[in-house]
């Protein structure tokens, strides 16, 4: 091929050096292309190569994920490993239960940077009714991690049950959560529930003058666009705590901020102290009164479960679980992010394929 791309000099021209530069050009320019094309050959041979040992996981556990599962992985914003199911794609909008409260600490996050609240805020500045109940004290951050100190949601569909007598957050705050039992002093004991992220959604409402979904939906998924990811509920109140529907792609886009430090496509969506700060852990050491079985050991800092720390306690993996099986995670230390999407409960068998996901995925990013 080269040879027939060769330049020949016209005999009528009587200047060689024009030609000589020109010739000298095209031979570069067709030298960086066949570099350019052996070097993409040799990436896309190398990824299917690193794959295998995905696909080889993902077929291993398939009798415990079943047949519709996606797993979609970026690094550096672009998508390295994307696995589909014919029922499930990356765009299949879905319910992601526990994951939205990732979302709604982030939002909570932007309201912070805007000075129009802080995390130690007590929640009766916003919500007066809470100091008639000895809840007065509470402060926004407990709120979001679960040291509150206020007695858990039932189970099940007695939790289903008891929101549907509502038809609005501020119903179910100062009908229902204002009333329960205090059963820790805020601050000294993690108890997991959805009270303390529908009390902060609660208190966002009133700050905007605005329902908590649309108020997510202008603040945090358009500016994200997360066209296919909403809080609105078919029944019953909105419920920031686990009440979102999403995509595996939308939901990527919201870890992809997280892992550029509050970044997204060139636009600042969260400050980064902001984001360092969702990453701390924020009650070390502290009794654990509830956890799901799925994250015990796991610490905790604002929305977000700490995966895995260092020595000194810094964070290298945060995840947000959610019952119906999605997984989604951000890796600081190999710098990508990773979403499972998968449908049917959360379970411990579950997390386990989940984990092995993970270290596959971490060989190939190595």
């Amino acid at each position: 091929m080269i040879a027939y791309l060769q330049f020949e000099p016209q005999t009528t021209i009587q200047s060689t050096e024009p030609v000589n530069m020109t010739a000298k050009f095209i031979r570069k320019r067709l030298n960086c292309s066949i570099l350019s094309v052996f070097l993409l050959f040799f990436q896309s041979g190398h990824g299917q190569d690193a794959l295998k040992g995905l696909e080889s996981v993902l077929t291993t556990y398939s009798s415990v994920l079943g047949p519709d599962v996606v797993v979609l992985v970026h690094k550096d914003g672009k998508t390295i490993y994307q696995r589909e199911s014919p029922s499930l794609k990356i765009k299949t909008e879905a319910p992601i239960a526990s994951c939205s409260k990732w979302l709604t600490a982030a939002l909570v996050m932007i309201l912070v940077d805007e000075g129009k609240l802080s995390l130690d805020d007590k929640v009766s500045k916003f919500i007066p009714i809470m100091d008639n109940y000895s809840k007065g004290f509470i402060t926004i951050r407990q709120c979001l991690t679960h040291t509150s100190g206020i007695e858990a949601d039932p189970p099940g569909l007695m939790r289903l049950m008891e929101r549907n007598r509502f038809s609005t957050l501020e119903e179910e705050v100062t009908n229902i959560i204002s009333k329960k039992a205090i059963e820790d002093n805020a601050g000294t004991a993690f108890r997991y529930s959805g009270v303390g992220l529908n009390i902060a959604g609660r208190v966002l409402e009133i700050i905007s003058k605005k329902s908590f979904d649309r108020l997510i939906t202008e603040k945090l998924l358009r500016p994200l666009n997360m066209k296919n990811t909403s809080f609105t509920p078919e029944r019953g109140p909105v419920n920031p705590s686990g009440g979102a529907r999403s995509t595996a792609n939308d939901y990527m886009n919201f870890l992809d901020m997280i892992l550029s430090k509050g970044v997204f496509n060139g636009k600042r969506i969260l400050s980064e102290v902001s984001v360092m700060e969702m990453q701390k852990e924020q009650y070390p050491g502290i009794p654990v009164r509830f956890t799901p079985q799925v994250a015990a050991g796991y610490g905790y800092g604002i929305g977000e479960w700490i995966q895995e720390k260092d020595a000194t306690g810094r964070s290298l993996v945060l995840c947000s679980p959610g019952l119906f099986g999605t997984w989604p995670y951000v890796d600081l230390t190999r710098n990508y992010s990773c979403i499972i999407f998968e449908k049917g409960l959360l379970s411990v068998q579950k997390k386990d394929a989940y984990l092995k996901i993970k270290e596959a995925i971490d060989g190939l990013i190595q």
